[in-house]
């Protein structure tokens, strides 16, 4: 299930996965150039095939609405925790703190169910495919990461956790009646069930075309990391 971006608005082709014990890049010293921050979130990665849906439905969507950046099929995951620029030598003990939180957890599987917008499909700004069956176990698993990487310095989340799967970010919200109304006619929705069996650790390159992901490490749910 490992993309390269297969739900806070955006997996993508798939992209190796670092493995524990993988050189990282070193802290700069005397000569040599600082790093930039990469820009990095914590995600479940959606199957192909449900990809594949909600981007029918971004289709569908399109026809209504202008002015929305939308998110390509291949990249659509579900955000855990969004961890803005993060140094890279503060990689490593992310990794471990992610794979100490996915090694106490155990797979489950996940429903993805209707359409809406926050804050409110009469005056979108975020239009998102919803989660249903599993979305408490989805809040325990998010609550879990906030608290873990909370210890390494990352602020803990101020709004409760909404689990969804980011279709687009309206650039000027209005309302619009036709969009809400193609929302509305979706909240009802199945788009299928999956058995969520990792976490990954994402990496978010953006450009004048939009966002690009890649995933830099993965950890299955229920096996000790090999660290």
């Amino acid at each position: 299930m490992a993309v390269s971006p297969d739900g806070p608005g955006h997996a993508a082709t798939p992209a190796p996965v670092r493995r524990a014990g993988r050189r990282r890049d070193p802290a700069p010293g005397p000569g040599r150039l600082a790093i930039a921050p990469i820009r990095s979130f914590v995600a479940i990665l959606l199957p192909a095939a449900l990809r594949a849906r909600l981007g029918a439905e971004i289709e569908r969507l399109r026809a209504t609405a202008r002015g929305v950046g939308w998110i390509a099929p291949e990249h659509l995951h579900l955000t855990l925790k969004f961890l803005g620029g993060v140094e890279p030598a503060r990689l490593e003990g992310v990794a471990a703190a992610l794979g100490r939180v996915a090694a106490a957890g155990a797979p489950f599987d996940l429903a993805l169910h209707g359409l809406g917008a926050f804050p409110a499909s009469t005056r979108p700004r975020i239009l998102w495919g919803g989660v249903g069956a599993g979305a408490p176990t989805v809040v325990d698993l998010a609550a879990r990461v906030d608290e873990a990487l909370a210890t390494l310095g990352f602020a803990a989340e101020a709004r409760p956790f909404s689990a969804h799967v980011t279709l687009g970010r309206v650039r000027e919200p209005r309302r619009n009646p036709a969009l809400a109304a193609a929302l509305d006619a979706a909240a009802t929705l199945d788009f299928g069930l999956f058995t969520v069996e990792q976490i990954a650790l994402m990496r978010s390159d953006l450009s004048p075309r939009g966002a690009c992901y890649t995933c830099l490490e993965s950890w299955p749910l229920g096996l000790a990391p090999n660290r």
